[in-house]
């Protein structure tokens, strides 16, 4: 017996032309370089620029509804993938940020355990005069701290350092 084939429903079709309108909306945030690289057709490239210079609350509405249009004949997925991939970068760079946060608060409240710590995790990096110029900043760095000084600049190079220290 055979079944006959289903057609999605209306409703279905419908969730479906949102979705690809909302990806459509989500290109609009991203750059020409970044457009330019997925090989979009070139009458929806040229609806995404038109769109991103749109001020005009409904011209743009208008202007999204089309692109919903012209999404729906291209593949979404290396869309999805382009937006994931550029939702990642700052969630990592985020991660990255707060790693040597942590570390510039361990050295201020501890800093013989945690130039220890450092001194360990990088060998190569940390001889003996290394070792006095981070000791050097990290007292600069607290005395800052205490007096309470308008612009911290021995605080924000500790950060720097980190940084450095880090990305090698």
């Amino acid at each position: 017996m055979d079944t006959p084939f289903l057609a999605p429903s209306k409703s279905q079709r419908k969730r479906e032309m949102h979705e690809v309108q909302a990806l459509g909306e989500a290109l609009l945030t991203l750059s020409v370089a970044k457009l330019e690289t997925l090989d979009l057709p070139e009458r929806l490239f040229d609806a995404i620029i038109a769109a991103q210079t749109m001020t005009r609350h409904e011209a743009r509405r208008r202007q999204l509804q089309f692109i919903g249009r012209l999404m729906r004949d291209v593949d979404p997925e290396p869309i999805r993938e382009l937006l994931a991939a550029q939702e990642a970068v700052p969630a990592a760079e985020k991660a990255k940020m707060a790693l040597r946060e942590e570390w510039r608060q361990r050295l201020l409240q501890e800093p013989e355990a945690a130039l220890a710590a450092l001194a360990a995790k990088f060998p190569e990096t940390f001889s003996e005069e290394a070792h006095e110029a981070w000791r050097l900043r990290i007292e600069q760095a607290q005395q800052e701290r205490r007096q309470q000084q308008k612009t911290p600049r021995h605080y924000r190079l500790l950060f720097q350092d980190l940084k450095k220290l880090f990305e090698n």
